[in-house]
C-alpha cells in the first residue's frame, strides 16, 4: 500500500486510488469533494451512479459484496476505501477490509451497533451519562409488558424499530390506540422485517432538531459543519416521512458557545465512552440532537454522513478532502487542517412522483445545462447512453452557497425549476423555519 512522506509536521499524501462505496446523493458528494483533490489520482465508485460517473469510473459491484470488492482493490491498486451507507458497516465491511490490512474509513462492526441496534446505542448513553430521551426497550416475547408500558405512558410517544429501516423505523404517535398498533407492527416483522424484533419505546421531546457530524481516527475527532434536514414529504413538515427533502449549513443557533455545549457534554463522552469500552470510532459519526431550551438532547447516533446533509456539509468544508479521509483511516487526523466557509449551503431533494411511497423510474431527465450558479448531486439516477434517467425515490440533490439563508434557497429552487422529468417534486420551503 501507498506510505506517506513528511513534510513540516503535516502528513502529505502521495497520489491515491480511492473507491466509494454507495450510490446516491451522498456519495456523489463525496466523489465531488475527493475529485477536488490534487491528491486523488483516481476515483472509483461502487456502484455509483449517473453524477458520480461524470468524476470517476463506476463499478458494478454492490454495497454488500465484500469479496468483490476486495478483488477490485487488489486488481486497481486502490489506496483506500470509504464506506458510505449504514448497511455494509452494520455488517462488517471495515473489519473485512482491515483484516486484509486495507485502509479503511469507517467504523468497525462493533462501532457500527450505534446505530444498527437502538437498543444497544441508549444503552450506551445512560452508561456514559450522555444526555437523552427516556426509554424502554421490548422483543416479541415481551410483548404484553411492552403493551403495559404504551398504556401508562404519556403522549405522544415514540416507538423505534431497533435495527436499520432506512430512516423510516421511527414513529411519533398521538394516541395509546396508535402506538399499540405500530407496537404489534413492528414486533410481529410486518412493518420492519428483521429490524423491529426489538423495539424501543421512548419519551417525545419537543424542540429543534440538528445534526452534528464529527469525523473521528479513533483517538482524535474533527467537528464538521451543522446541519437541519427536513424529513417530511410535504411542506410545512407534514406527511410520510422520507430520507431527507432538503437541508440548510449552518443552523443559525448553533454557535461556538452551543457547540462548546454539544462538544463537552456529547461528542467527547461519547469517543471516549467507546474507547473505554475498547470500541473506538473511526469514520463519520452522525449525531442526532433536539435541542430544548437551548440543551442538547442525543435522539440517535448514525455511524455514517447523512444524505442529504452531506450535499450540505462538504461544500462549506475547507480542506483536502483525500488526506482528510486518508488521515482518519490511519490514525493522523489532528495532523492535518481543516476550516469551515462562513456561507450558508441549502440543498434542495428532487423526488419522484409518489415517493415515500410507490414510485416510478425510468422518467427522462433535461435542463442540467441550465443549472450554473448549483451544484447537482444526483441521488437516484441512471445514465443510459447521453440520457440521464431517474432510478429511485429522491433523484437529485441541488445544492447552493449563498451569504444567507433566502439566498441559498432561492438558488436552489431556480435550479429546481429548470431540471424536468415526469412527476417531478420537491419541497418549496426548505430553510423557512430558520430565516428571520
Amino acid at each position: 500500500m501507498q506510505e506517506w512522506i513528511w513534510a513540516d509536521s503535516l502528513p502529505i499524501f502521495a497520489a491515491m486510488k480511492i473507491l466509494i462505496l454507495g450510490s446516491g446523493g451522498r456519495e456523489h458528494a463525496m466523489a465531488w469533494k475527493l475529485a477536488q483533490s490534487s491528491k486523488c489520482e483516481q476515483l472509483f465508485i461502487a456502484p455509483g451512479n449517473a453524477g458520480t460517473a461524470q468524476l470517476g469510473t463506476n463499478v458494478p459491484i454492490g454495497v454488500g459484496e465484500f469479496e468483490a470488492q476486495y478483488q477490485l482493490v487488489k486488481a486497481q491498486g486502490i489506496h483506500l476505501v470509504i464506506v458510505g451507507p449504514e448497511q455494509p458497516l452494520v455488517d462488517g465491511v471495515v473489519d473485512f477490509f482491515e483484516e486484509k490490512g486495507i485502509p479503511i474509513l469507517g467504523p468497525s462492526k462493533q462501532a457500527a451497533q450505534l446505530e444498527g441496534s437502538k437498543d444497544f446505542s441508549k444503552q450506551f448513553m445512560l452508561r456514559h451519562g450522555i444526555p437523552t430521551a427516556q426509554y424502554a426497550s421490548f422483543t416479541a416475547a415481551q410483548m404484553k409488558e411492552a403493551q403495559a408500558y404504551v398504556s401508562s405512558h404519556p403522549l405522544p410517544i415514540v416507538v423505534k424499530a431497533s435495527g436499520l429501516a432506512a430512516g423510516k423505523g421511527v414513529l411519533i404517535c398521538q394516541t395509546h390506540a396508535e402506538a399499540e398498533a405500530a407496537l404489534k407492527d413492528m414486533l410481529s416483522g410486518q412493518s420492519f422485517g428483521e429490524a423491529g424484533e426489538t423495539v424501543v419505546i421512548e419519551e417525545y421531546l419537543d424542540g429543534i432538531e440538528i445534526s452534528i457530524f464529527v469525523l473521528s481516527d479513533g483517538s482524535d475527532y474533527k467537528i464538521l459543519p451543522s446541519a437541519k434536514d427536513y424529513k417530511r414529504i410535504g411542506e410545512g413538515d407534514t406527511g410520510l416521512n422520507t430520507g431527507g427533502m432538503g437541508a440548510v449549513s449552518p443552523v443559525p443557533f448553533a454557535d461556538e458557545a452551543f457547540l462548546a455545549t454539544v462538544e463537552e457534554s456529547i461528542v467527547h463522552p461519547s469517543l471516549t465512552g467507546l474507547q473505554q469500552e475498547g470500541i473506538p470510532f473511526k469514520g463519520f459519526l452522525f449525531i442526532g440532537l433536539m435541542v430544548i431550551d437551548g440543551q442538547p438532547f442525543v435522539l440517535e447516533y448514525n455511524v455514517r454522513m447523512g444524505d442529504p446533509e452531506t450535499e450540505v456539509v462538504l461544500p462549506r468544508l475547507d480542506a483536502d478532502f483525500a488526506s482528510l479521509c486518508m488521515a482518519a483511516a490511519t490514525g493522523q487526523l489532528r495532523d492535518v487542517p481543516m476550516a469551515i466557509h462562513p456561507q450558508t449551503c441549502v440543498t434542495v431533494m428532487m423526488v419522484s412522483g409518489g415517493y415515500p411511497q410507490a414510485y416510478a423510474k425510468g422518467k427522462v431527465m433535461k435542463g442540467f445545462e441550465g443549472v450554473s450558479e448549483s451544484i447537482l448531486f444526483h441521488a437516484g439516477t441512471k445514465a443510459e447512453g447521453e440520457q440521464i434517467f431517474t432510478n429511485g425515490g429522491r433523484v437529485l440533490a441541488i445544492s447552493s452557497l449563498g451569504d444567507s439563508i433566502e439566498a441559498a434557497v432561492q438558488q436552489s429552487l431556480q435550479g429546481a425549476d429548470m431540471i424536468q422529468f415526469d412527476g417531478k417534486n420537491y419541497r418549496r420551503d426548505i430553510g423557512k423555519d430558520l430565516m428571520g
